[in-house]
C-alpha cells in the first residue's frame, strides 16, 4: 500500500485537483485507491462526486471518536474510494490537541486499512494507493498526514512566491522526520502551467536545477477541462478524457506507477 500525501502550505495550487485527477488516473489504471479528504472545506469530497452535508461518516469521525476507519469508506462515481470531509473538521485542531500521541492518530487509524472486514465471506483486496489531500496549512491534521505517510507529493506553480513556499515545506518536512524517520519529498509537480508565460519558464528551469530527479516529468497545464470537472462532481478522466489537462494526470499516474518497479 502506497500512501501519498498531496501538501503544500500554500493555497489555490492545484493540490486538490491533483489529488483527485490522480486517483481517478490510477483507478484508470485498474489500481484500487482510497482518497483521503483532509481538509475541512471538502472540495475533494464535493469534487468526487459526494454531498458532503450527506456523509454518514466523514474523517472527523475517524479522528475524534476513534471510528474504524473503513467504516467512513464510501464509493466515488471516479472508480476510487474515499473518506469525506465536511465542516465537523473545522476546529479539530483543538481537540486533537488534547488527545495522548496526536500526531499519529491518522497514522493509527490508517493500520487498519491492512485488515480490511471480509466481504461475503471472502478476503478484501487491499489498497494499491492512499492518496491524502491536505489542508493548505501547517495544522496538526497535515502533520498527522506527514506521519501516517512516507512520500509528500508538493503541487506548486511556477510563480515567485511558490519558490520561498517550496523553500517552507522542505524544511517542514525534515523537521518533521523526528516523527516519521520515513518521510521524503516523493515529487514536486508543476500545475496550471502556462508555457507562453517567460516567469514559469525561468521557475521551471530553477526547480530543475534545484530538484532534480525529485521534478516530476508530467507537467500539468492550465485547462478550462481541469477547472469545470468539479462543478459536476467528476475528475477531468470521467469529464472529458482527452483533454490536455486528463491526459497530464494519465502520465502523472503512470511516473508514480514506474517508481514503484
Amino acid at each position: 500500500m502506497d500512501i501519498l500525501a498531496i501538501a503544500n502550505q500554500k493555497g489555490g495550487v492545484g493540490k486538490t485537483t491533483t489529488a483527485v485527477n490522480l486517483a481517478s488516473a490510477l483507478a484508470h489504471r485498474h489500481k484500487k485507491v482510497l482518497l483521503i479528504d483532509l481538509d475541512a472545506q471538502g472540495n475533494a469530497t464535493t469534487a468526487s462526486g459526494l454531498d458532503k452535508r450527506e456523509l454518514e461518516y466523514s474523517i472527523a469521525d475517524v479522528l475524534l471518536d476513534d471510528l474504524p476507519i473503513y467504516d467512513a469508506i464510501v464509493k466515488t462515481p471516479n472508480g476510487y474510494d474515499m473518506v469525506g470531509a465536511n465542516n465537523e473538521l473545522s476546529g479539530s485542531d483543538l481537540h486533537l490537541s488534547q488527545k495522548q500521541e496526536n500526531h499519529a492518530i491518522l497514522a493509527n487509524a490508517m493500520q487498519q486499512l491492512n485488515n480490511l472486514p471480509k466481504k461475503n465471506g471472502r478476503p478484501v483486496k487491499p489498497y494499491d494507493y492512499v492518496i491524502i489531500d491536505c489542508a493548505p496549512s501547517l495544522s496538526l491534521l497535515t502533520i498527522n498526514a506527514m506521519c501516517a505517510t512516507a512520500g509528500v507529493i508538493i503541487p506548486m506553480q511556477c510563480e515567485y512566491f511558490a519558490l520561498e513556499g517550496l523553500a517552507d515545506l522542505s524544511q517542514t518536512i525534515e523537521r518533521l522526520a523526528t516523527l516519521n524517520p520515513q518521510l521524503h519529498i516523493r515529487g514536486v509537480l508543476r500545475t496550471m502551467f502556462d508555457p507562453r508565460n517567460t516567469l514559469a519558464n525561468d521557475v521551471s528551469k530553477e526547480l530543475l536545477a534545484h530538484f532534480g530527479n525529485l521534478l516530476f516529468h508530467t507537467i500539468i497545464p492550465r485547462n478550462i477541462r481541469l477547472a469545470e470537472a468539479p462543478a459536476h462532481g467528476v475528475s477531468a478522466l470521467d469529464y472529458e478524457i482527452q483533454s490536455k489537462g486528463a491526459q497530464a494526470y494519465i502520465r502523472l499516474a503512470n511516473e508514480i506507477i514506474k517508481q514503484n518497479r
